[in-house]
């Protein structure tokens, strides 16, 4: 009998503590419907996966399989626009280093939803002739250890394009965005 008064005891404690409780209600936070979004081009998969171009092939390229990625499943996406330039890291040749230059410009038509995960998908190939002549440059400009940058901007039909520079560093740099904006080729033999 004991055990039983002990344990209402300590019910009744526990209920009147409860219940002497101040709660004030807190307002739930309204909806946000002006928020505005971003986009961003995933990178699904690099081949060659080490970024490399032949010097001594002019046929060499590197291909990009890309994902746009916006809050209306790539529906926002007005083009893809690259500009390219050239980092001369042999000065034996001469220094052949040449500013960004207007490279290319994929529009949304050339992407296409994906199987899996609905979002637009392009291969962008970047080929070494296309780059050199973009660049004014020669082959016997260019040599093994050189590089070819590749600056992107993702286009949006509202008006908005976002960029390595206007791009934090989670979506550039972290592994499930993966969307650095930024491609960046090393020549080699």
């Amino acid at each position: 009998m004991f055990k039983y008064i002990k344990t209402f005891s300590a019910m009744l404690a526990i209920a009147v503590i409860t219940a002497s409780c101040k709660t004030e209600m807190i307002d739930r936070v309204p909806p946000i419907t002006d928020l505005e979004n971003g986009a961003y081009m995933r990178t699904i998969s690099i081949n060659p996966s080490n970024q490399q171009m032949s010097i001594s092939n002019a046929a060499s390229q590197v291909a990009y399989e890309i994902e746009a990625v916006d809050n209306q499943r790539g529906a926002l996406l007005q083009s893809y626009d690259l500009q390219v330039r050239f980092v001369d890291r042999t000065p034996a040749n001469g220094t052949n280093n040449v500013a960004y230059r207007n490279f290319r410009s994929i529009p949304a038509s050339a992407f296409a939803p994906n199987a899996v995960s609905g979002l637009p998908r392009h291969t962008m190939v970047i080929r070494l002739s296309e780059a050199l002549q973009t660049l004014g440059l020669q082959a016997n400009q260019v040599a093994a250890t050189d590089l070819i940058e590749i600056d992107a901007t993702i286009r949006l039909t509202n008006g908005r394009s976002f960029n390595s520079r206007n791009t934090g560093a989670n979506i550039t740099g972290g592994p499930y965005y993966n969307s650095p904006f930024f491609y960046r080729i090393t020549l080699i033999p």
